[in-house]
């Protein structure tokens, strides 16, 4: 190729001239390019969904020169003569040439391109040009033949996952670009003239799927000589000597060479960008003043993290998208090793575990390397789990990036202690060794394993590498004598693998051995020798789902599992009962702020019985309010509906200033999932059964009417950057009504930023035999008789909180009248972005029917600021059935607000790009 870079425009023109040698074996008529960089043209393409999927809103409002594109692409043979070729406009970052004439085996055919990338900013995946400095990081720019196998080119998409399927190629490269430009790459720069007016550089690299190339108008980057290998760095760093960060260098590049193999290029780029975007993931992330690791170890960390990233990338010869956890599970395999060799005595919260008041929470006795365990083990708890040999692009962001690839290498441990003798290491060795001769596939490492292991690990692949079956075991029967102990080991899961037994004394270990899988459910007698504890799985080398039930004591059955009070989180401690503490704060009008403790059982994983007490005081009523919830968790793990939740629930706050309610409600609640777990539709089936006792007020109408109401809800609801539906129905019954809603709601992202909302509510009284206003449907105010909503003024009609707005029901932001309905109603909500997407225009319209009253006709219009939508949002009523309100001298009551005051719900903003 021969490159001019417009470092101004962000554009480069390429000149290339490709020679395809059909090493294939077969008789080609077609070739397939690579043209990844062309994903960012379209925001509809593969990359553009799943941005659009993870909530990801900087691709799809940028501007069109910012995302990038490959243009003006002309194709000719050595004699001038076009190929025509093809792009798919469902996956545009790949062509399909069309040749001539045949491409017979051992044959050769020369492509000349001609075209201009146009580099995305590198705020969408790392890399592209700088946004704040004059530069590029170039990944995936041109135009390359995609590897061929299994007689066919291999067609991936760019879904921002590093996988591109290159086929192996020799480079020369010559740059030109105007003034005077540092370079960084991993190639071999044959030639360098660099002037105040021009920098030319001639680049050279064989045998290669891909490389880096940098251009800064100064170098970030620095390099270090370790051995025959050129280190190219600009991984950011505290504050300690250069010395000691060349030592750390050192020692990680020795320590991949000594336990994988010797890299098989001349220099390798670990840069901040590789980093960022694969971290890793942990307390190390929290800002600088929080951090509880020396800033030494932070750089070791991700060093070590980033350079085995990209020296098994640019090593081995795999499909990375489909065998992506051999990669995943070397890297941290290798990291495990690494700090159990160098950093032994390294605990999950760093230097912070030495704290008196850190000392009593299992986060702090943690091991550095347990950490892996538990960060997997928050999507099991889920049921949101993935299988290792799951294809990359179908796993959800969390799973890509933190928990596949953490078992992976929790797997290939797991199997070296059982195994022993290293032979996983060697292993590792063996197969990076074949790698260097030709593509490689699981099927190679899989027989290598096998090969070395004396024992059968059949079940390794099976049940741990191909399936997502929960592997749980417990100790069962069991009986001791003096000097022996007979037990029976159960399986409560499906899958039977080996597991270790340990005898324990005084939190020491005293013996420890590998149950096969012929043991489990069998009687098994061992020696005592003076242990106080049988403990199965005491070191957690199995991936097991729940380690609560792995534990005898010799002495005293409560003391299996004794009590732990622990105030805030903390990580569940298989060896207690946990009961956690928190502080809370709640507030409405009424009880006003009610600060409490609330009591719960769970930490961060979801438990099958799950409870909750927060009792508070309530400083304007001088009373004691509160609620609590026992809930049963049943996951299903290969089916649709995949998790069903009984709940009993009560709650005790006032209603009035003068009055409380208490309300208890059972519920049974069926979710949903679709078969792709990366497909954000949520559906849900709730079956609740609402029993409300309210305290008489001389405030509120009816308010001594005590009332029991069945209610059915189905909703089913997908919501991506790009569009939103939803779909409600809601169905009640009681001795004084029945009713029946639906909601229907949609958002589009138009291509110029703006978004369109459209929602649609109808619902009527199937019989209402009920005289007071306590059932009707609300029009601009919500009706909560079921108590559902964190209303702050339930009961007031005046005042700065009777404002407070929720999208329900009738949906309008205007006090019209009528404002209840007790027969039916329609209304429709509509909503535009006006100026970027936080200032809308909005309109309701509506039409109302009341007993006794003829059908009336409603509409309201006004200015939304959508700050944060569905959390903080204010709502400024321009003109409706009442007339133009913005001349009314009261307007500043007619002003509307949503505010959550809940950091629970608050939460769902950030976990919801990752599952």
């Amino acid at each position: 190729m021969t490159v001019d870079m417009d470092m101004e425009s962000k554009c480069l023109s390429i000149d290339q001239e490709i020679t395809f040698y059909n090493q294939t074996g077969d008789t080609l008529t077609s070739i397939v390019l690579n043209d990844w960089n062309n994903a960012f043209s379209d925001r509809n393409s593969p990359l553009g969904k799943r941005f659009s999927d993870e909530f990801y809103t900087k691709f799809h409002m940028a501007q069109p020169h910012e995302r990038g594109g490959t243009i003006n692409l002309y194709i000719e043979d050595k004699d001038k003569n076009i190929f025509a070729w093809e792009r798919s406009s469902n996956h545009p970052d790949y062509i399909k040439v069309l040749l001539h004439r045949v491409l017979l085996p051992g044959q050769k055919v020369k492509l000349h391109l001609t075209y201009a990338s146009q580099i995305p900013s590198d705020k969408f995946t790392k890399y592209g040009h700088f946004e704040q400095k004059y530069g590029m990081h170039l990944k995936n720019w041109f135009l390359t033949p995609s590897r061929y196998e299994d007689h066919q080119f291999i067609k991936y998409s760019n879904e921002n996952l590093d996988d591109i399927a290159n086929g192996i190629s020799d480079f020369e490269i010559e740059l030109k670009i105007p003034n005077k430009n540092a370079i960084t790459t991993d190639l071999s720069i044959d030639e360098l003239i660099q002037t105040e007016q021009e920098t030319i550089a001639k680049l050279s690299g064989k045998k290669r799927t891909d490389f880096d190339l940098i251009v800064e108008k100064e170098s970030s980057y620095k390099s270090y000589k370790i051995g025959n290998l050129e280190v190219i760095t600009n991984l950011s760093s505290g504050r300690f000597s250069d010395t000691l960060k060349t030592t750390m260098i050192k020692r990680i590049v020795d320590f991949a060479n000594t336990n994988i193999g010797q890299y098989p290029f001349g220099k390798i780029v670990v840069s901040e960008e590789d980093y960022e975007k694969n971290p890793f993931y942990g307390l190390n992330q929290l800002p600088k003043f929080m951090r509880p690791f020396h800033s030494d170890f932070i750089y070791e960390i991700k060093f070590l993290k980033t350079y085995l990233n990209n020296f098994l990338k640019n090593s081995l010869r795999l499909d990375s998208r489909k065998d992506n956890w051999i990669y995943d599970g070397i890297q941290v395999f290798t990291m495990i090793n690494y700090i159990d060799k160098y950093h032994p005595d390294s605990k999950m919260m760093g230097s912070a575990s030495k704290y008196f008041l850190l000392r009593g929470f299992k986060m702090a006795q943690t091991d550095f390397n347990e950490q892996y365990s538990y960060y997997y083990m928050l999507m099991a708890r889920k049921n949101l789990d993935q299988p290792l040999n799951a294809p990359k692009n179908t796993l959800i962001k969390y799973n890509v990036q933190i928990a596949n690839k953490y078992k992976a290498g929790l797997s290939l441990q797991y199997l070296d202690h059982y195994l022993g003798n290293d032979l996983i290491t060697s292993g590792v060795q063996e197969f990076y060794d074949i790698n260097k001769k030709g593509q490689t596939d699981r099927s190679v490492f899989e027989s290598i394993l096998r090969a070395k292991a004396s024992k059968d690990i059949d079940w390794f692949f099976k049940y741990i590498i191909d399936s997502r079956d929960n592997i749980d075991y417990k100790l069962g029967d069991f009986s001791k004598t003096k000097d022996s102990i007979r037990f029976t080991v159960k399986n409560k899961g499906v899958p039977l693998v080996p597991i270790p037994v340990y005898g324990i004394k005084d939190k020491q270990i005293v013996f420890k051995k590998w149950l096969e899988i012929s043991e489990i459910e069998t009687t098994l007698t061992l020696k005592r020798d003076s242990i106080d504890k049988l403990v199965l799985n005491y070191k957690n080398e199995v991936p097991e789902f729940n380690l609560r039930n792995n534990w005898k004591s010799l002495y005293d059955v409560s003391l299996n599992r004794p009590l732990k009070l622990t105030f805030f989180e903390d990580l569940e401690d298989p060896h207690r009962s946990q009961l956690f503490y928190v502080p809370t704060l709640f507030f409405n009008k009424y009880d006003g702020f009610a600060p409490g403790v609330s009591f719960y059982n769970y930490s961060l994983f979801d438990k099958p019985f799950m409870f909750t007490v927060n009792p508070m005081y309530s400083i304007t009523t001088k009373s004691v309010v509160g609620s609590s919830a026992l809930t049963i968790n049943q996951y299903l793990r290969e089916r649709r509906l995949y998790n069903i939740r009984y709940t009993l629930s009560g709650s005790y706050f006032h209603y009035a200033s003068d009055a409380a309610y208490l309300k208890l409600y059972p519920s049974l609640a069926m979710f949903f999932r679709e078969p792709s777990y990366r497909d954000n539709r949520k559906q849900a089936i709730y079956v609740k059964y609402n029993i409300i006792n309210k305290e008489p007020s001389s405030f509120v109408t009816d308010s001594t009417d005590n009332y029991s109401i069945l209610n059915f809800k189905y909703s089913n609801i997908k919501t991506e950057i790009t569009s939103h539906v939803k779909f409600l129905t809601d169905v009640q019954f009681s001795g004084y009504f029945g009713k029946v809603s639906a909601e229907m709601e949609y958002r589009k992202l138009f291509n110029d930023n703006r978004y369109f909302n459209v929602r649609a509510f109808v619902g009527t009284f199937l019989y209402n035999t009920n005289n007071t206003q306590n059932y009707n449907f609300g029009i601009s105010r919500v009706n909560d008789y079921l108590f559902d909503y964190a209303v702050y003024a339930r009961s007031d009609t005046e005042g700065i909180l009777s404002q407070q707005y929720f999208y329900a029901q009738g949906g309008f932001k205007s006090f019209v009248t009528p404002r209840e309905s007790n027969q039916w109603l329609a209304t429709t909500n509509l909503s535009y972005s006006l100026l970027w997407n936080w200032v809308d225009a909005y309109a309701d319209f509506g039409l109302v029917k009341n007993k006794g009253m003829n059908n009336t006709f409603i509409y309201d219009s006004g200015i939304r600021l959508n700050l944060v939508q569905d959390y903080f949002e204010l709502f400024f009523p321009v003109y409706s059935s009442n007339g133009f309100e913005m001349a009314e001298k009261n307007y500043g009551e007619k002003i509307r607000f949503i505010f959550v005051f809940n950091p629970k719900s608050l939460i769902n903003l950030f976990t919801r790009k990752w599952f």
